[in-house]
């Protein structure tokens, strides 16, 4: 059968708190959600995924920024180097797209269904998770942002 973790794994990685998660964050990780928007965001993230209307990774996100593609971008904020994502959030701003930062790149992969981490995530707006979208989307614009 699969494999299965020991006990001493699954209590590593439960006992993770907000606190230690945001003590690896990069110097640009800003705006960071807040621990409450942090969970909103993933549940949005898990049922977008289940309609597929997320685009994940640099590479696909980047070229959906250049082709026009509107939604909401999220990006982790432990992601070392800081070469990787640091002209993402300029190219949202100049887009006019909202964007966040969270604080684990292994929880944002873990939200999209996946094991491997995830540094970059677009949500697209779809019928069905129109709510989830909107709410997000009005709570990413009350984050203040730190010029």
């Amino acid at each position: 059968m699969g494999k299965s973790k020991s006990d001493a794994e699954v209590s590593n990685d439960a006992g993770e708190s907000w606190e230690e998660k945001t003590k690896y964050l990069s110097p640009i990780s800003h705006p960071l959600a807040t621990k409450k928007l942090t969970k909103k965001i993933y549940k949005t993230v898990k049922k977008a995924t289940q309609i597929k209307s997320v685009i994940k990774g640099v590479k696909a996100v980047q070229r959906g920024l250049r082709k026009g593609e509107k939604g909401i971008v999220i990006l982790a904020g432990d992601v070392y180097p800081l070469d990787i994502l640091s002209h993402i959030p300029v190219l949202c701003e100049e887009k006019g797209l909202q964007y966040c930062f969270v604080p684990s790149k292994k929880d944002l992969g873990e939200s999209l269904g996946n094991k491997r981490q995830t540094c970059l995530v677009m949500i697209k707006e779809h019928k069905t998770i129109a709510d989830e979208f909107k709410e997000c989307l009005t709570k990413i614009k009350e984050i203040p942002v730190a010029y």
